[in-house]
């Protein structure tokens, strides 16, 4: 039996919740540091406390674990996106002034993280895409579009109010605002510099302020 990394072991600390969340919160910080397919159910069970039949009483192979880990982790994302969009219309009901100020929460969310962001686990999907089920990957392209969807009907509310200045497809935009957060993380790993996310998200926030005030 493998023995478990240092991640998992950081992640079983503490060992609150149902062995099911425990598994989750397991496997989500291996498949980050070192990927899918170097994350062992043995490394997993072994970090969880709990027997082999233990694991497969929740999930029935490693597939549906993925199927498992791409849910949590994109409900957990559209709970953040759709709390800041909540906090920023309280603040403010212009709709270009509220996006701008969601930005700004978001980054500062981003920029209170205790380290560099862990990373993404759709970035460390997709690169592993192979090795998953169509199920897997059709889970995790809803969640993006969903994201991008989120921040599309946003712009399409400010184009309304305040028609862009330059020209640019909202599409695209709502796009970068996913780009812009793995390239964010990503820069944030390597440089080992957590205010890299931050900053790039508050560099997006200037390209739409320029985009629908021209300034």
């Amino acid at each position: 039996m493998s023995q478990p990394t240092q991640a998992v072991q950081n992640a079983s600390q503490g060992k609150s919740g149902n062995a099911r969340e425990r598994l989750l919160a397991l496997a989500e910080a291996a498949v980050l540091e070192k990927g899918f397919a170097a994350t062992s159910i043995d490394e997993l069970i072994a970090g969880a406390g709990i027997t082999k039949s233990g694991f497969f009483y929740h999930f029935k192979d490693k597939s549906e674990l993925a199927k498992a880990l791409m849910q949590r982790y994109i409900a957990e994302h559209d709970g953040i996106l759709a709390d800041v969009f909540r906090r920023a219309d309280q603040l403010n009901d212009d709709p270009l002034h509220g996006f701008l100020v969601a930005l700004r929460l978001l980054a500062e969310i981003m920029a209170d993280l205790p380290s560099a962001h862990p990373g993404c686990l759709v970035a460390s999907f997709v690169y592993q895409d192979q090795l998953l089920s169509r199920e897997v990957r059709e889970v995790t392209v809803a969640g993006v579009v969903g994201w991008q969807r989120m921040f599309r009907e946003r712009l399409a509310a400010i184009a309304l109010r305040y028609p862009p200045r330059l020209a640019v497809d909202l599409d695209d935009l709502a796009d970068m605002a996913n780009a812009l957060v793995d390239g964010g993380i990503i820069l944030s790993r390597l440089m080992r510099n957590k205010d890299a996310l931050p900053r790039q998200i508050l560099l997006y926030r200037e390209l739409v302020r320029a985009v629908f005030l021209g300034c």
